[in-house]
């Protein structure tokens, strides 16, 4: 070979040699760029942890992580600190260091709080929770709203008892005592069995106003607190009194109702010409009772043939007696062959819709 092809030679090697160095150093490059964008993100808290459950001595508290950014897998770890009442000066509490952890004596009056550590391949990061409320100590029940009675207070009825509303750590389970006072609500005893919810009103408990004692009670104590008392039972059952044929309109209450069951009428068959028609009417009950001093009243329908006389008491053998007198407008017309009557009894005092009234429509025939 001549000088002048091996220069040549020795030119091109030179160059290949230069081109390689620059390839190979762009693919090392490019390694380098690829290990670079998929290195591992340390954890960074993007929501704080929080705790749930109720700041109280014996309660239990528990601990969410919060929200983590950062390459995954992630692991958290957990320290319960204690804190003074303001949420400051915060020390870790020795052996907590679950999810969970147990409010104790020492931790009253104090705030707690947690710190999470999150941990992954690049590196950890720790973010606490805000503090708790204050710990409170246990407490025994307290009565908030008085307990009440439910019922109608006559013999044979249910009465319910009603435990009213309780502060204090729950658990809280009551128990009763049925009392039986006095006609005003005083000098009470306990009444024999009555230690449940309900209370059957016996003969025993006629003329006694009764009242009913709650207990309340949690593993921190126990309390008690009174109904205010019924009325005095009456001697009736479903309303009416019990053993008589015959009843005083004041004896009577719901859930009885009055019954409008005879009549007779003088005459018993108007003529177009008559001037007065005597209604006797006839009241019981629904417990098959004549009714003494129920209040009777009649009207003419349609108006305008009858007056209307005042409201009657029925007597001792449950009638009433109204007299109407004809008006001008009757009869309403030669055809007519009947005139209807609107009755109600009633109990004085009581609203005439309501109560233990009772109304029926009633007719005396009229000849043509």
């Amino acid at each position: 070979m001549s000088s002048t092809a091996k220069h040549r030679s020795a030119l091109l090697g030179a160059s290949l040699g230069a081109a390689g160095t620059i390839a190979l150093v762009f693919v090392l490059g490019l390694a380098a760029g690829a290990g670079a964008s998929g290195a591992a993100t340390p954890p960074s808290n993007t929501s704080p942890p929080t705790i749930s459950g109720t700041a109280q001595k014996g309660q239990r508290l528990h601990a969410d992580p919060g929200t983590w950014s950062g390459s995954k897998p992630m692991s958290f770890a957990y320290r319960w600190q204690r804190c003074n009442s303001s949420g400051g000066s915060c020390s870790n509490i020795s052996g907590a260091t679950g999810h969970d952890y147990d409010l104790v004596s020492a931790d009253v009056g104090k705030t707690v709080r947690v710190v999470v550590t999150a941990s992954n391949s690049a590196g950890s990061s720790s973010a606490a929770s805000s503090p708790t409320a204050v710990v409170a100590a246990p407490q025994a029940p307290a009565n908030t709203v008085p307990p009440t009675i439910s019922g109608a207070a006559q013999l044979g009825q249910t009465l319910t008892a009603n435990p009213g509303s309780w502060a204090g750590t729950q658990p809280i389970t009551f128990t009763f005592q049925w009392l039986r006072c006095d006609q005003n609500g005083g000098v009470c005893g306990n009444a024999p069995n009555g230690t449940a919810a309900t209370h059957l009103l016996t003969s025993a408990d006629v003329g006694h106003a009764m009242r009913v004692r709650v207990r309340a009670k949690n593993p921190f104590g126990a309390t008690s607190a009174t109904t205010v008392p019924t009325a005095a039972v009456s001697a009736t059952a479903n309303g009416c009194p019990i053993g008589t044929n015959v009843v005083n309109i004041a004896q009577l209450g719901l859930p009885a109702r009055l019954v409008i069951d005879g009549f007779h009428f003088t005459p018993m068959i108007l003529r177009r010409n008559s001037t007065q028609l005597v209604a006797r009417i006839h009241v019981s009950n629904t417990c098959n009772q004549t009714v003494q001093g129920a209040l009777v009243y009649a009207a003419g329908v349609p108006y305008n043939q009858v007056d209307s006389p005042p409201e009657a008491a029925t007597d001792a053998n449950g009638w009433a007696v109204l007299t109407f007198h004809m008006r001008p407008g009757y009869p309403v017309s030669h055809a007519q062959q009947l005139l209807a009557l609107f009755v109600r009894a009633r109990k004085g005092g009581e609203n005439p819709l309501a109560g233990v009234s009772t109304r029926r429509l009633v007719s005396v025939p009229v000849l043509r």
